[in-house]
């Protein structure tokens, strides 16, 4: 059974709060947003593999540890999941970017799968999907979805700010995926934004209404 991690580090939840400001610009949104990304892909790796090497240092031989070859995959969900992927990198500069782009149909208001470019060792790969909201959950969902039906079978779910209904709305369609968060919300509004959230991610990002 998949588990929900929030994290309480005290640099994730100060800059979160700068996230929140409504008076927070796009410069220093998307900034900030890169640095949480930063941070959380610090606690997202603690579990990745090692293994024994021996290493000449000026000194003498020692014996150490280095990362097992795991191969990562980051995969944003378009648009706003692009603000973590560069904060992620950063850490894990040999992981592999595939996106995944979703629409809503304005009928069924339904996700509706539009792109979606993923490396070509998909089983091989240890996947972290990122987006800045999990709101109602059903593109996060559909995201996941699209992974596991071209053969992706180790995902992890990845964003800032959640809220019980699209942590609900993963643990019950995929319910082996963890979920790491940096705020779990209080709801849903009657929009289906986040309270108290910190408002469209998307536009705060890149500037657009």
């Amino acid at each position: 059974m998949g588990k929900v991690y929030v994290f309480d580090h005290p640099l994730i939840q100060h800059k979160l709060t700068m996230v929140r400001d409504v008076n927070t610009g796009t410069k220093e949104f998307r900034e900030l947003t890169d640095e949480i990304s930063t941070l959380m892909a610090f606690e997202i790796t603690r579990d990745l593999p090692l293994e024994d090497v021996t290493v000449q240092t000026p000194v003498s031989e020692a014996s150490a540890k280095v990362l097992a070859g795991k191969k990562l995959g980051i995969v944003p969900i378009l648009r706003a999941g692009l603000g973590m992927v560069d904060g992620i990198l950063k850490l894990i500069p040999a992981a592999k970017v595939g996106h995944v782009g979703l629409y809503r149909d304005p009928e069924t208001l339904q996700p509706v799968e539009y792109y979606v470019k993923l490396p070509s060792d998909v089983e091989e790969r240890d996947f972290i999907v990122v987006d800045p909201m999990l709101a109602t959950g059903g593109s996060a969902v559909e995201a996941i979805h699209s992974l596991k039906k071209r053969g992706a079978v180790s995902i992890k779910f990845m964003c800032l700010v959640a809220c019980p209904e699209g942590v609900e709305a993963i643990k019950e369609a995929h319910p082996d995926v963890d979920i790491y968060i940096a705020a779990l919300d209080e709801k849903l509004n009657d929009h289906g934004y986040i309270v108290p959230g910190l408002g469209d991610a998307g536009d705060r990002l890149f500037g657009t209404k």
